[in-house]
């Protein structure tokens, strides 16, 4: 079908699909049992099938969207084997998420009608937020991008330092001050040094506190006022990051955050830890906020762009 032509690199598929592996096994191994002795898809199957996808945390409303899908294909082909329900999965769960216009990078690419670029990275504590900075500016860099990273989670010495490690493992300039330190306060200053130094692309970090999402939001829209003294319009992209292997907490936060602030995209990392990676599809279909980027690996150049087509492809391989 039109959905699988190749677009990553031979290179890129392979971490993409080792990354996936613990998602695949434990979906068709439940997959599998469901349709043990059975010849064709019926009622029976369809029920497991429900299960099954609501189990690999694809979420209520997706799944029951694709079940619709699948009990519709059934209907019209009349006889549906259990031995093309795989191949069917796939094709409807990637004609799903073609619904929508995202999901269709390859590679880390920034708009270039403004400079600099700015990123507001928001997420709780523990999801991989900085390792995910560390890992977008390595990627940019990569592009021949000057990138400049700002330590606005000035709540955690902790979080400060980590960044700190990025920054010198990357070889970019970071803007930092005490813990402590009024985070709208660090981002001005990181804005302010990156257009003195010409830079392509800002990435600020910012504090993950959800417990208070009136503190939350407050402290968010302080941050993005002060930024817009210096360039307009910023920040250009706001990025929740999603740990994956939380399921549906992640899309619990995913709707926290979407209330304190406005998210334009989302990172989801973890997925090579866990067998939950169908949280991926639910999450792109339900959230009309393109997933951008996702982890698949510890290793610097395991974070990906999210290509629907090519996900869809090494779930169902």
């Amino acid at each position: 079908m039109s959905f699988f032509k190749k677009i990553f690199s031979k290179e890129k598929k392979e971490t993409l699909d080792k990354g996936l592996e613990k998602s695949k096994e434990s979906f068709f191994g439940k997959l599998t049992k469901a349709v043990a002795g059975k010849s064709k898809v019926d009622d029976d199957v369809l029920d497991n099938l429900e299960e099954i996808l609501v189990a690999s945390d694809v979420g209520v409303a997706t799944t029951l969207k694709i079940i619709t899908r699948i009990e519709a294909r059934v209907a019209k082909d009349k006889y549906v084997g259990t031995d093309e329900l795989n191949k069917i999965l796939r094709e409807e769960i990637a004609g799903l998420l073609s619904e929508t216009n995202l999901g269709n990078e390859t590679e880390f690419t920034i708009p270039n009608n403004h400079k600099p670029h700015v990123i507001m990275v928001v997420g709780v504590n523990g999801v991989g937020k900085t390792t995910t900075i560390g890992k977008l500016a390595s990627q940019f860099k990569k592009q021949g991008l000057k990138v400049v990273l700002g330590a606005a989670d000035t709540f955690r010495a902790a979080a400060i330092d980590q960044l700190q490690v990025w920054a010198d493992r990357t070889d970019v300039p970071i803007i930092r001050q005490e813990m402590g330190s009024d985070p709208a306060s660090v981002a001005f200053d990181t804005l302010k040094s990156a257009v003195t130094q010409n830079a392509d692309v800002v990435i600020i970090d910012t504090a993950g506190r959800l417990h208070n999402k009136v503190n939350l939001m407050n402290e968010l829209t302080k941050i993005k006022r002060v930024m817009q003294k210096v360039v307009d319009n910023s920040p250009h992209d706001v990025l929740l990051v999603l740990d994956g292997s939380t399921g549906q907490n992640a899309f619990e936060q995913a709707k926290q955050f979407t209330l304190a602030t406005e998210v334009t995209s989302l990172a989801v990392t973890k997925l090579d830890g866990t067998a939950k990676g169908g949280v991926v599809i639910g999450i792109s279909d339900q959230f009309k906020i393109p997933v951008k980027y996702i982890g698949v690996g510890e290793g610097i150049d395991d974070l990906q762009v999210f290509n629907k087509h090519e996900f869809v492809d090494s779930f169902f391989k």
